[in-house]
């Protein structure tokens, strides 16, 4: 291997862009000037939340690997259980102080509900090194096993699924994310308007006749938010979600249709966010040819492996867009930081978006 991290680059990617050591990929973008661009948007002061209560979805029949939010108390010793007053031991509460404390702990899969994708939450086998051999590779070529580490011990925790300590990204981890600063200029796309709520791929085509019909123009750094109703039809399930009606609800991305993620990629948008699990519809390629390498989630492979775009997913949008329409707007002040995180891959969000 050469001096530097990758001597071969992805087909269709963007790594080297903004240097060769570059973690934030095409947040980059979001500039000063996107900043004050997005803040000019703002006429009535007006705020919408853009997360789904962190225990929604609800259980884990939507992702088996990821479980809902378990919250404890922290442990308390003492006469009271759970509230407490303060003390100077661990043992005995000091009856001359009228303090009551509640403090709670929370165990969840950081990509539970309403989250963001890091770009080292997916990577893929790729010959950076151009020596005939696939290596596990990561945006800008950081590499698995060096700055993106995996547990391996199986510590048997009481928690199933949270058994494995020490993953650690120690490049492309959500805090620089969260350390850039995620705010600035937004666009809302309203598939769900246009298409309803059936599910189906949308592909160049399709999205540019729906801009064509909004006069919507993404421009450099903007962050671009589909609405396709998905999470409000979730929210209506009251945490008990019924597959069989969520696999036949909303639309997403075509993520095989390569003039689409070619469109991604040229018209410099910040990030890509979409109110689904998956912003791309999950699907096999028709017509594939059996033992043909190749990834499946390939949007998500453009998006966080090739080109560093950060994807955000199960965003609630549908109030937002239905305020937009009637007022016949597109774009918003988005505010929407990760948690920082040292490490993660992923993380929860409560974004904001101000109008």
């Amino acid at each position: 291997m050469s001096a530097l991290r990758w001597v071969r680059r992805p087909p269709g990617s963007s790594w080297g862009e903004f240097g060769h050591d570059d973690q934030l990929g095409r947040l980059n973008l979001i500039t000063p000037t996107k900043v004050l661009q997005g803040v000019a948007q703002v006429r009535e002061g007006r705020s919408f939340c853009l997360s789904l209560p962190l225990d929604v979805p609800g259980g884990q029949i939507m992702n088996p690997r990821r479980i809902p939010p378990r919250r404890y108390a922290v442990i308390r010793d003492g006469k009271s259980a759970g509230q407490q007053g303060f003390c100077w031991s661990y043992q005995d509460e000091d009856p001359d102080l009228t303090d009551v404390v509640n403090d709670d702990v929370v165990l969840m899969s950081l990509q539970y509900s309403t989250q963001w994708d890091a770009l080292s939450h997916m990577g893929s086998r790729f010959d950076a090194d151009g020596d005939g051999k696939d290596e596990v590779v990561f945006y800008n070529g950081f590499r698995a096993g060096v700055e993106i580490t995996a547990a391996t011990a199986d510590i048997g925790a009481e928690a199933e699924h949270a058994r494995y300590p020490g993953p650690n990204a120690t490049a492309l981890g959500i805090e620089r994310m969260a350390h850039h600063g995620v705010q600035g200029r937004a666009v809302l796309i309203d598939l769900e308007h246009h298409l309803g709520r059936q599910r189906q791929a949308v592909g160049y085509d399709a999205l540019m006749r729906i801009l064509d019909a909004d006069h919507i123009e993404v421009e450099s750094g903007d962050m671009v938010c589909l609405h396709t109703g998905f999470a409000d039809t979730l929210l209506a399930m009251n945490r008990q979600p019924d597959l069989t009606r969520l696999h036949e609800t909303g639309t997403g991305l075509d993520g095989w249709d390569d003039r689409l993620l070619n469109w991604l990629v040229d018209v410099k948008l910040a990030c890509l966010v979409a109110d689904n699990p998956a912003v791309e519809l999950v699907m096999p390629k028709l017509g594939a040819q059996p033992g043909l390498r190749r990834p499946r989630l390939p949007l998500h492979e453009h998006c966080l492996f090739k080109n560093g775009i950060h994807l955000g997913e199960l965003w609630y949008l549908t109030e937002l867009a239905a305020w937009l329409r009637s007022r016949r707007r597109h774009h918003f002040l988005l505010t929407a930081p990760p948690l920082r995180l040292p490490g993660a891959v992923g993380s929860p969000v409560t974004p904001v978006a101000t109008v």
